[in-house]
């Protein structure tokens, strides 16, 4: 199995690299902390335009038909340069509508004109397709027509104004909105069962990549920082503890990615142990996200503790998006009961 990019994929990574640079900086997200919504819309329109949210859905829809690991390689940017925004769970929520006979919705989930958050269980039983029941954690939802539920059982698109007792709390990280609320009964749009397409998987796959993102800006910013910092005549990166704490977030960095990557061809292509391989790079990646994030502040030092500076923003952004699909916790859990690896 060839896990290196191709031409095609590496220039797909340059723009979307370019992209959000240009676009969506970092410092963008304390200027918008105080905004209903943490991305703009004219953000959301150019992504669109772009094709970032319809890389592999199908071109009858408006997308590029790509596959997962190619998707996977945009989601890596997108955590790299903490873009805010919806962007997975309105991937996915356009996946299960067209899968779930709405291709008008998810045309216009790919066309930008739809945004769709994310709603994680806290409590309730999965409903299976049926009516919809239990208290919700509700990521990006601000100007959201529908919000993504991905059980083990299946992914189904909700209605954002069918939930109830729906409470805005101040999230950890400035880039994500985050709320709680309720569905009593909430019968779904539309419901994709995970036996006709593994939804939450592809989830997964896609937080991972996230996940390696931020795990590779860490590293970034903390070998630019050990190369630049000089302390009694000498850069920083010449004293062991830098040193070794840098080359133990590039090994994990590396680590997280490949296992990412190998997780998404797994899937794609429908290998036995495919969920295995899903939660093991979940589990590689969150780790990887968060002790680097943690080593780079670290690293900084006094400074990489100020709200001024982007250091705290990549340890932020890694605790959130571990939880989007369940804890580490839950993931090992799972991988655990899983059969061992082929």
């Amino acid at each position: 199995m060839d896990l290196l990019s191709s031409a095609d994929q590496l220039e797909l990574a340059r723009v979307a690299a370019e992209f959000f640079t240009e676009q969506s900086p970092i410092g963008a997200i304390r200027d918008r902390r105080d905004e209903p919504g943490a991305v703009s819309r004219k953000l959301w329109s150019a992504g669109a335009d772009l094709g970032l949210l319809g890389l592999s859905a199908a071109e009858d829809i408006g997308g590029a038909g790509l596959d997962l690991e190619d998707e996977a390689l945009l989601f890596r940017e997108l955590g790299r340069r903490l873009v805010p925004g919806p962007f997975l769970s309105s991937v996915l929520g356009a996946r299960v509508a067209a899968l779930g006979g709405q291709a008008d919705l998810a045309r216009s989930i790919v066309d930008g004109e739809v945004l769709v958050g994310l709603a994680l269980r806290r409590d309730g039983e999965p409903g299976g397709g049926g009516p919809v029941e239990g208290t919700f954690a509700l990521f990006d939802t601000p100007d959201t027509r529908y919000v993504l539920v991905a059980d083990p059982s299946g992914a189904g698109l909700l209605d954002t104004a069918s939930l109830a007792e729906v409470q805005t709390t101040e999230c950890i990280d400035p880039g994500t909105r985050l709320a709680y609320g309720r569905a009593d009964g909430v019968v779904p749009l539309c419901w994709v069962p995970a036996e006709d397409d593994p939804i939450r998987s592809r989830g997964l796959v896609l937080a991972s990549a996230v996940l390696v993102g931020i795990a590779e800006a860490a590293r970034d910013l903390s070998v630019e920082h050990a190369k630049t910092r000089v302390q009694f005549g000498r850069p920083i990166g010449v004293n062991q503890a830098i040193k070794h704490a840098c080359v133990d977030m590039a090994v994990a960095s590396e680590a997280a990615w490949e296992q990412t990557l190998f997780a998404a061809i797994s899937l794609r292509s429908g290998r036995a142990d495919a969920e295995f391989q899903v939660l093991a790079a979940n589990v590689v990646a969150g780790r990887a996200a968060i002790d680097n994030a943690a080593a780079t502040i670290q690293v900084h030092g006094g400074m990489g503790f100020t709200y001024e500076h982007d250091a705290h923003l990549y340890l932020k952004r890694a605790h959130v998006i571990e939880q989007f699909f369940g804890s580490t916790r839950d993931q090992l859990d799972d991988l655990l009961s899983q059969e061992a690896a082929q």
